[in-house]
């Protein structure tokens, strides 16, 4: 009985079709008496404040943010390397075929969980930890430049 299942009567109600003529809603169209906001088109943009200076530009602005410049990393953990098999190479091109990091993303090994298996591992950064985990199987970390 699924297939015959619907909302109770009343539940759903058609949306309004505003600017449609007479037939839609009737004479203003829930529009309201002219005015900006009436015309097609029209609205203001973001942050307008009808002619009154807008806050953004009313407020000081000092100083520097690194935003713009900053350089995002795919964290990746120590435990997440021991899938692959031992004395290989773990590089980006691997990484991505595996479905741990996604593809032209920096890459950055963190030192969370346990390695058994000794492997060559190249990413863009290492942390502390991860290097003595992944030395210590016996592996090397290399670091690629961004």
């Amino acid at each position: 009985m699924l297939d015959r299942l619907s909302p109770p009567e009343g539940a759903r109600r058609k949306r309004m079709r505003k600017g449609r003529g007479e037939a839609s809603k009737g004479k203003t169209c829930g529009r309201g008496h002219g005015g900006q906001n009436s015309r097609t088109g029209g609205g203001v943009r973001p942050g307008f404040e009808g002619g009154q200076m807008p806050l953004n530009r009313r407020l000081p602005k000092r100083g520097f943010s690194n935003y713009r410049f900053k350089i995002e990393y795919d964290v990746l953990n120590v435990r997440d390397l021991a899938r692959f098999d031992a004395g290989g190479t773990v590089d980006l091109e691997a990484l991505v075929a595996a479905g741990l990091v996604r593809k032209g993303r920096n890459v950055k090994v963190l030192g969370d969980g346990e390695l058994a298996v000794k492997l060559d591992v190249h990413a863009h950064k290492f942390t502390q930890g991860a290097i003595a985990k992944i030395e210590a199987a016996g592996g090397t970390a290399t670091p690629v430049q961004p």
